[in-house]
């Protein structure tokens, strides 16, 4: 989770939502990534998506299975739908996301029966520095739009 805070603390430098993902599979790193919405112009330049992407390429499989994915934030259903699909084995996030988030908080695509997959899930886990760097970050907008 360290190198997904590091990942994100990067974004936020960016101007990117401070958000980082990293897919370890054993005791090895495969990929991680930062949002790269806004420097891509692209809706779907999620932490998650590009670190699954980059994680699937080094495996050499889509199946990510085995695979544990650390994301500071409660992945989107986008993220959670797309952990389904790669055939992820665990997610562990950091801060809670009850606005949006889908795996927990708005809804739960880790667990429904119909999917073919479910995968453990484990929040929370440095979800004070995780939402720290979120609210510093939404802070800071909203006093330059002031």
């Amino acid at each position: 989770m360290e190198e997904a805070l590091s990942l994100a603390r990067e974004a936020g430098a960016r101007g990117e939502v401070p958000v980082g993902a990293v897919v370890v599979h054993g005791d090895r790193v495969l990929a991680g990534a930062s949002n790269r919405r806004e420097a891509d112009q692209d809706p779907t330049a999620h932490a998650e998506l590009l670190a699954i992407r980059a994680a699937a390429a080094v495996m050499g499989s889509w199946r990510l299975e085995g695979c544990t994915l650390y994301v500071t934030l409660e992945p989107c259903a986008m993220c959670a739908g797309a952990m389904v699909l790669a055939r992820v084995e665990r997610c562990v996030f950091g801060a809670a996301d009850p606005k949006g988030g889908f795996l927990g908080s708005v809804g739960d695509l880790s667990a429904i029966p119909a999917l073919n997959h479910r995968f453990e899930v484990i929040g929370g886990v440095e979800a004070d520095a995780s939402a720290e760097l979120l609210s510093a970050f939404f802070r800071d907008i909203r006093a330059r739009n002031a």
